[in-house]
């Protein structure tokens, strides 16, 4: 049996709406319209998660997305206000290059990369998107890009076991 532990919702989080899209769908009843919202959350320390809501109307799709993008946020290895090396996220045809500044830069970033970083608390970074602007790939291209950089002696934080994750973050 799995042991699941939630983190209090006491913690600022950051929501950010990336996009919101009109969906139709032709029956022989007619047309039936509904919306889906891409959201991003994080903590600004160092997590961040991502969802696509679905509903038959925006608020709906909103909150949907923000209530299964909370469930889905993971830890991010930051070093200070930037990330510690250059790396590039790869997610089906996108590419997202990520880059640290130097203090005082900024995010140099497009919008749904910009949503991720700020989310994240990445404060000073460049980044450039390659290949493709669907905001949905971008953006899950860049956190598997963050997720991938590792700092000497917090890998133990990236490993798949949910117990050390949890355990982890509690302190």
């Amino acid at each position: 049996m799995k042991e699941t532990v939630r983190l209090k919702e006491t913690q600022d989080i950051i929501e950010k709406i990336v996009s919101i899209n009109r969906v139709t769908k032709v029956t022989k009843g007619g047309k039936k319209m509904s919306f889906s919202a891409l959201v991003v959350v994080g903590d600004a320390k160092g997590r961040v998660g991502m969802d696509l809501g679905k509903a038959n109307d925006v608020a709906g799709a909103i909150k949907k997305g923000i209530a299964k993008a909370k469930n889905s946020m993971i830890p991010i290895a930051l070093s200070g206000s930037t990330i510690a090396y250059e790396t590039m996220g790869i997610f089906g045809a996108a590419r997202v290059l990520l880059k640290p500044g130097s203090p005082g830069t900024g995010v140099i970033a497009a919008g749904p990369v910009r949503a991720v970083c700020e989310c994240v608390g990445i404060s000073d970074i460049l980044t450039k998107c390659l290949t493709t602007n669907n905001p949905l790939n971008v953006i899950k291209a860049t956190i598997e890009g963050l997720r991938s950089i590792r700092l000497e002696g917090r890998n133990k934080a990236f490993k798949s076991d949910k117990k050390i994750l949890d355990e982890e973050l509690k302190d």
